[in-house]
C-alpha cells in the first residue's frame, strides 16, 4: 500500500505533502517559479523525469493546475486554491526549520546558494549599468560571476567576458550563513571570512544589494571563532 491506510485528514493530507519534493515544489511556485525549467534548477537535485512525474501527480489532486504558456510553447504550474492552502505550511516549515536546526555541511552547495542569490536580489538596489560580481569559493574551488543589470540580472558558470567590476572571496558556509541572516556581511569580512575588492562605492553596494533568505527575520544570529574555526549560535 502506497499511503497509510488511515481516514486520518492528517495522513491522508500527508502523503501528499510529506512525499519527497513536494514541499520544494511548492516552495518554487509560491517563489513565482512557473516555468518547468525554473522549478527544476531551484530543486536542482531532482532528475527532469521525478519532476515531471511529481508535477502531475500534484495535478492529478489539484493542488496544482496547468495553463498554457504565453511567451511560448509547454505549460506552466500554478497552485489552486488548495494548493494555495496547501502551501502555507512552507512558511512555517521554514520558520521551524530556522528556529531549530543548525546548518551542516551536508546543507551547503554553491549552485543552490547562486541561484537563491540570483533569485533575490532587490531590484530597486541593482545598478543601471552592467556590473559583474565574482564569486570565489576558497572550499568548494568554484568561481560564478553574477551579472548585475537592473532590468536582467543573470548568473554565469564561464567568463561571460564582460570584465569583473567586483571579486568575492569567501568560504560557501560563511556566505551561506550570510544569506540565511545567521551572520551580516561586515561581521563576515571583520572575521576574516569575506574579501571584497573592487572600487570603494561598489564595494559599499554589495552592502546594499546582497540579499537574505525570506526566513532570515527568523534566524538566530551566530559567532564565528577563529580559533576554533567553527560557528557558535548566539545567546
Amino acid at each position: 500500500m502506497a499511503g497509510y491506510g488511515q481516514f486520518c485528514p492528517v495522513a491522508r493530507a500527508s502523503e501528499i505533502f510529506a512525499e519527497r519534493w513536494t514541499p520544494l515544489i511548492l516552495r518554487e511556485l509560491l517563489a513565482g517559479h512557473h516555468h518547468f525549467s525554473q522549478i527544476l534548477k531551484g530543486l536542482h537535485r531532482i532528475s527532469p523525469t521525478l519532476l515531471a512525474q511529481r508535477l502531475k501527480s500534484l495535478e492529478r489532486v489539484a493542488v496544482i493546475e496547468t495553463r498554457p504558456n504565453s511567451t511560448g510553447r509547454g505549460s506552466t504550474y500554478h497552485l489552486t486554491e488548495a494548493g494555495s492552502q496547501l502551501a502555507e505550511l512552507i512558511g512555517a516549515l521554514g520558520i521551524w526549520g530556522q528556529n531549530w536546526l543548525d546548518l551542516q555541511p551536508e546543507h551547503l552547495d554553491s549552485d543552490i546558494l547562486m541561484w537563491a542569490i540570483l533569485n533575490h536580489l532587490p531590484p530597486d538596489k541593482m545598478p543601471t549599468q552592467r556590473r559583474v560580481a565574482r564569486f570565489e569559493f576558497r572550499d568548494a574551488k568554484k568561481r560564478y560571476w553574477l551579472v548585475l543589470r537592473r532590468d536582467d540580472p543573470d548568473i554565469c558558470y564561464t567568463d561571460p567576458g564582460y570584465g569583473d567590476d567586483l571579486v568575492l572571496r569567501t568560504d560557501l558556509e560563511a556566505v551561506t550563513r550570510v544569506y540565511l541572516g545567521q551572520l551580516s556581511l561586515a561581521d563576515a569580512s571583520r572575521c576574516g571570512l569575506l574579501e571584497i575588492e573592487g572600487p570603494r562605492d561598489l564595494v559599499r553596494g554589495v552592502y546594499e544589494w546582497f540579499p537574505v533568505s525570506g526566513f532570515a527575520r527568523h534566524a538566530r544570529p551566530v559567532t564565528y571563532d577563529r580559533v576554533s574555526r567553527s560557528y557558535r549560535r548566539s545567546a
